[in-house]
């Protein structure tokens, strides 16, 4: 399990309204990009439509899909390309990883979220930054890395809170200046070859399977057999056996299977409509008393095996059914087997040349309030729907596999 919980008591890390640092962190940004995460260029688009929304001095939210770890450094080249510095929420685990990164993620415009707890300082930040119109806001409203470039996750409905409270305090204290979103559609592209970087990863993970390399198939059904063995190994884990029935459903059982009894014992059986989401709440639950070192070594262990349970039923669901074989680029296999790589070793090595395109979509006015009438957020669905058509679009960039 990546180390993305922390038992240290959380302290907020506030934004950093710096205009010296991120420029400085901007100028090696392109370095980083390409010797940490093999990207080698960036193409923004759409950047005049944030520029506008930026000169009305409307507040500005950006609303990325989330598919890659370097996804925020990329938007940081954005924001070199808009000429304004940005303010991003990003995962306070990731302000724990040596007092550097944490240094520069803060100088850079970052601050802290606690996504194990109902984090009230980073929410009044944030919806000071867009009320007040200090600089544009990054929020990732997946909430999770996804790996997959081609599907979004449910996105978290805290997002539209945010946008809606400070659109309040806006109507009240400047009436013409409103509260907008951008959603922005990353897309990488691999410019590579696709099987001088996949073979070794692929001989790896069949080893420690124990299988003789499987070089008498191609590369996707290379990748799907051993997708479908992981998926075996860990049904019987803990199902007991492999199971049956399309890939859909056979994810769908054992995120269940995993989720379902710590649901029972913290939540009284309740659950969230999707899997991000369950997983948020049962952490909230769990993680507490850790913190707080109320509790003997014993339940301390009992309870970091359920956060590693839930840790996997994320995982899980983050691996879209049939993701290769239905549509085979080089993109796909390329995020299918880091994922493998990942999961199995908590790392993935680092592939290049990859190219990164950026559109910025046009802005989505946020109400003050939210319609109850409809299912669902009406916000959340605008930037959702917004997010799957430039995706669906930028897809057509893909490399088919052949």
């Amino acid at each position: 399990m990546r180390p993305i919980i922390s038992e240290k008591p959380y302290r907020f890390v506030p934004p950093c309204d710096s205009r010296f640092w991120p420029a400085v962190v901007g100028l090696y940004l392109p370095r980083y990009l390409r010797t940490r995460h093999g990207v080698t260029r960036v193409e923004c688009r759409g950047v005049e439509k944030l520029r506008s929304s930026i000169d009305a001095g409307h507040g500005v939210l950006l609303a990325p899909n989330h598919c890659r770890p370097p996804d925020p450094f990329v938007l940081g080249i954005l924001s070199r390309r808009v000429g304004h510095s940005f303010h991003t929420m990003a995962s306070w685990h990731l302000f724990m990883n040596g007092r550097m990164q944490a240094f520069l993620c803060n100088r850079a415009g970052a601050f802290s979220v606690y996504r194990e707890g109902l984090d009230k300082a980073a929410i009044d930040a944030a919806i000071d930054i867009l009320a007040e119109a200090k600089r544009p806001l990054i929020i990732f409203p997946e909430g999770n890395i996804s790996r997959s470039n081609d599907a979004l996750l449910s996105l978290m409905e805290g997002t539209g809170l945010i946008a809606r409270t400070a659109a309040k305090r806006r109507a009240k204290d400047q009436p013409d200046r409103k509260v907008v979103i951008h959603p922005v559609a990353l897309r990488y592209l691999f410019k590579g070859n696709i099987r001088t970087a996949l073979e070794p990863i692929i001989r790896q993970i069949e080893a420690r399977l124990s299988w003789r390399p499987q070089s008498q198939l191609g590369l996707v059904e290379r990748v799907v057999k051993v997708g479908h063995a992981l998926l075996g190994l860990k049904e019987i884990e803990y199902l007991g056996s492999p199971q049956g029935g399309t890939t859909a459903e056979r994810l769908d059982r054992l995120i269940n299977y995993v989720l379902e009894p710590i649901e029972a014992e913290w939540l009284n059986g309740q659950r969230e409509p999707h899997v991000s989401a369950r997983v948020k709440r049962l952490r909230m639950a769990i993680l507490p008393d850790i913190v707080k070192g109320e509790i003997n070594d014993a339940e301390r262990d009992r309870r970091w095996k359920q956060l590693s349970d839930l840790y996997l039923a994320q995982q899980l669901a983050c691996y879209p059914p049939d993701y290769v074989r239905s549509k085979p680029t080089v993109e796909r296999l390329l995020e299918t087997v880091e994922r493998f790589e990942e999961d199995l070793t908590d790392v993935a090595h680092i592939h290049s040349p990859i190219e990164v395109i950026v559109e910025v979509g046009d802005a989505i006015e946020s109400g003050t309030t939210r319609d109850r009438g409809t299912g669902g957020d009406p916000l959340m669905h605008k930037i959702e729907e917004s997010l799957r058509v430039m995706l669906s679009r930028l897809s057509e960039s893909c490399t088919p596999f052949t």
